[in-house]
């Protein structure tokens, strides 16, 4: 199977699985993790019909937000303060806050190119040492802090599960999820309202993803590498 074919069946399968939890397709959306494809493979699924791609370093995010400014952005990898400045100018969404020192930058940043640039908080909700994030038991005062913010608009939560255990990995999940539900509520009926996207699952826990309620799964291997299998 070709990219073409990879990402129409993502697709497919990502909707039959938002049906079979009781939830509208249209509400699940595919970022195609494009990180470890030049701008042909890039093309290739723009063709298809992705419109939603993912990057984790500044340099690629700029180089193919310009050869592609009809689709939308994401950056989801980890932030240098540095190069804040150059995520702002092609990021549609940044996945991966978790410190107010960068929530700041990112703010200024975007005040300068007079935009509001929509982020999610990152959330380490497994508690591993390896993976970023700002601890469960902080993320309000992270939360609240940002709404204070005129350059920037928190979208939602952003996690990552740990690997080889689905079971697990549905748990990190339903609690993102949970903490989502619980924030919503503090925020109040206008800001609680578009405080809306939940970011979690990739190409091998995606489905259990989307039966806690993801609204985004970040999908690159299952698309782009002709070796996945899941």
């Amino acid at each position: 199977m070709g990219i073409e074919s990879r990402y129409a069946q993502v697709c497919k399968e990502v909707a039959d699985e938002a049906l079979r939890c009781g939830r509208d397709p249209q509400s699940v959306r595919v970022i195609a993790v494009s990180k470890t494809v030049d701008e042909a493979g890039v093309a290739r699924a723009f063709e298809a019909g992705a419109r939603d791609f993912g990057e984790n370093r500044p340099d690629p995010l700029q180089q193919k937000q310009r050869a592609f400014p009809q689709a939308r952005w994401h950056f989801i990898g980890n932030i240098q303060a540095r190069r804040i400045p150059e995520i702002v100018v092609s990021a549609t969404l940044i996945h991966s806050v978790c410190d107010m020192r960068h929530a700041e930058k990112i703010a200024e940043a975007a005040k300068r190119r007079g935009k509001v640039q929509d982020i999610l908080l990152e959330v380490n909700v497994s508690g591993e040492e390896s993976k970023s994030g700002v601890a469960p038991s902080e993320l309000k005062e992270l939360l609240l802090a940002c709404e204070q913010l005129e350059g920037v608009c928190v979208r939602g939560l952003m996690t990552m599960a740990p690997q080889g255990d689905l079971a697990i990995a549905g748990e990190v999940f339903q609690e993102l999820a949970a903490r989502s539900r619980e924030l919503r509520q503090a925020l109040g009926d206008e800001a609680g309202l578009r405080f809306n996207e939940l970011s979690m699952g990739m190409s091998e826990d995606w489905r259990e993803a989307i039966a806690a309620g993801a609204t985004m799964v970040r999908i690159g291997r299952a698309i782009f590498s002709d070796e996945f299998s899941g």
